[in-house]
Formats: structure tokens, C-alpha cells, sequence
């Protein structure tokens, strides 16, 4: 299947999207660890490490070590927009927390990402996890789906019409345009939306139940790469007993 002139492997119906969450064997020769990171340092690191070079809001941040240095990092904090909060878990909206920020040094082998990620999660105590992928990165969320995370979409997707983005004049965030001036107007590029609960199984589940993203199938609604308008339908979702 191809979107958007990006390839999607074809599975057959009883094939799981999930890969091996166990890193290859020849990294059992390395001392992994993932232990918590406090916020100062784990803000310092993504905006040093990962591709946004931004500091990230943190309540929860994880580093993943070998040998003593940090080669992974991922933060989780309060998402920009209390809309969002109030939109994914209109029942208890402080519950609601956005993964904004992994990294993973390019050295580390296939895999590193999802199996780092997984574990750092385990030790999150119970919240909605939301996330996105953006395509603007090629990102497509791939290491979302290899730890089970549920696919929501992309943003704007009940939108008819795409957003534009101010081009500041000195470059940067769209933001930056308000005290810098802007040069021009871009579409929007959509970003694919994931989710996911922590804590323990009843806690999940009781999460999950609250959550208001839905469940979507890859496979029938893969993302698009540039703007595009659908409006979900119950033939969307993931057979998850879900109500539009």
C-alpha cells in the first residue's frame, strides 16, 4: 500500500503490526539500564539531543544508559493545550500527559526505541499517554505501534480546510513569528496521533474506558502525509467495541 508516496508493507489479516520488543543479541553484551532522569538534566538533553533542540515540559522524564552515559531519553509533561487534556479525558483531564520527546542515539541497534520506551512506561504511575508522530520528520509512528500503542488518527483530520503556519523571518518555531514578523504562510503538515494507559491492568482498562481518542485501523485509514479531510466512521475503528 502507498500514501502519500510513503510505503506501507502489506499484512495479511491474522499478522501483527508488533515487533520483537527484545533488543538483538549482541546487545546483551552492552549494560543497558532505564532509570528515571531528574527534569533539569532531562530538559538540557533534549534540547541538546533531539531534532526540536526545544526544552520539553517534564513530570516524568527516563534516561537510558550504557555504561554509565545516557544514549536515550524520553519525557513525558503536561501537554501546551488544556483543551487537549479536557478533550482525550473529559473525566478526570489531569490524568491526560503527551510523551513530547524521545531520543535515541543513532549507534544503538534496531528495536532500542520501543523496548526502551516500554519499559520507561512501566514505571509511569496511571495516566492517558498521548502522543504524535510528525510527518513533517518522516515520522510515521512505527515505534508506537511496535509497543501496542492505539492509533487515533491525525490532527485536523475533521477539518476541512488545512491550517497555515506563519514562516517568522528569523526562522524557528511559528510562534516566533508573533515578535519576529513573518515572511510568508505554510500549510499545516498533520501529525499522527497515538495513545496508551499506564498503571496497573484494572487501572488501564478503567483509563482506557475514559479515554475519548478513538481506536482507528492502520490498515483501513493509514495517516497522510499532507492534509486531509475524513470524518470517522464506525467501519474506522478497531473492533474494540468502541461508540462513536
Amino acid at each position: 500500500m502507498t500514501t502519500n508516496n510513503i510505503e506501507f508493507p502489506e499484512l495479511g489479516d491474522e499478522e501483527e503490526w508488533d515487533v520483537p520488543l527484545d533488543l538483538p543479541a549482541m546487545v546483551g553484551l552492552l549494560d543497558m539500564e532505564v532509570r528515571p532522569m531528574a527534569a533539569r538534566p532531562a530538559r538540557e538533553l533534549a534540547e541538546r539531543e533531539h531534532y526540536l533542540h526545544r526544552k520539553p515540559a517534564v513530570s516524568f522524564a527516563f534516561g537510558l544508559y550504557c555504561e554509565a552515559a545516557p544514549v536515550g531519553l524520553v519525557t513525558l509533561g503536561c501537554p501546551a493545550s488544556g483543551h487537549l487534556q479536557r478533550g482525550a479525558c473529559p473525566a478526570e483531564p489531569s490524568r491526560v500527559i503527551e510523551l513530547n520527546r524521545l531520543w535515541v542515539a543513532d549507534a544503538m541497534p534496531k528495536n532500542t526505541a520501543s523496548w526502551f520506551v516500554s519499559r520507561a512506561l512501566r514505571q509511569v504511575p496511571p495516566h492517558v499517554i498521548v502522543s504524535y508522530a510528525d510527518t513533517t520528520q518522516g515520522h510515521m509512528g512505527y515505534v508506537y505501534r511496535a509497543m501496542s500503542f492505539r492509533y487515533a488518527g491525525w490532527t485536523d483530520m475533521e477539518r476541512r480546510t488545512p491550517r497555515l503556519d506563519y514562516v517568522p523571518l528569523r526562522g524557528g518555531h511559528s510562534r516566533e513569528a508573533m515578535r519576529s514578523g513573518y515572511r510568508g504562510t505554510v500549510r499545516r503538515k498533520p501529525k499522527v496521533k497515538y495513545w496508551t494507559t499506564t498503571g496497573d491492568r484494572r487501572q488501564r482498562r478503567r483509563l482506557a474506558a475514559q479515554c475519548t481518542w478513538p481506536s482507528l485501523d492502520w490498515k483501513r485509514l493509514p495517516p497522510p502525509t499532507e492534509h486531509r479531510y475524513h470524518r470517522i466512521t464506525r467501519e474506522d475503528l478497531h473492533g474494540r467495541g468502541q461508540a462513536l
